[in-house]
């Protein structure tokens, strides 16, 4: 079974273009070398899968021929304790890390505006 067809019917990828692509920009590794989308996947091989900031490490335990629900995809793969529990760490590094503009304050109220564009019209006349 081809690489690209594994991870979409694994779930990894939402459709299987993606798959390939993701596999042609290297963002899969098979053994720690980049692969071709048309490699041959096979039981026992180890991925590396980055999708986004999030790499995971899965060691492939089944093929499928198709594509079913995810309860099925869960059986096709095992992921290791390694990658685990550095997704674990990025996931609550992500949580604790402050949102974008959170340095700001609270929203201007509408009194707040007022007297805001109230200062920035009395500096324009000068």
């Amino acid at each position: 079974m081809r690489i690209d067809k594994w991870l979409w019917a694994a779930r990894f990828f939402k459709t299987r273009s993606l798959a390939t692509e993701a596999v042609l920009a290297g963002h899969v590794q098979v053994g720690g070398a980049r692969v071709k989308p048309a490699r041959e996947a096979r039981v026992g091989d180890t991925l590396e899968i980055r999708r986004g900031q999030v790499t995971s490490t899965v060691v492939v335990r089944a093929l499928a021929e198709r594509r079913g629900p995810a309860s099925e995809a869960a059986t096709l793969y095992e992921e290791t304790k390694e990658s685990q529990e550095a997704r674990e760490q990025q996931r609550l590094e992500r949580r604790d890390a402050r949102p974008l503009g959170a340095d700001l304050g609270t929203r201007p109220t509408k009194h707040d505006r007022r007297r805001l564009d109230a200062l920035r019209k009395g500096q324009r006349r000068r």
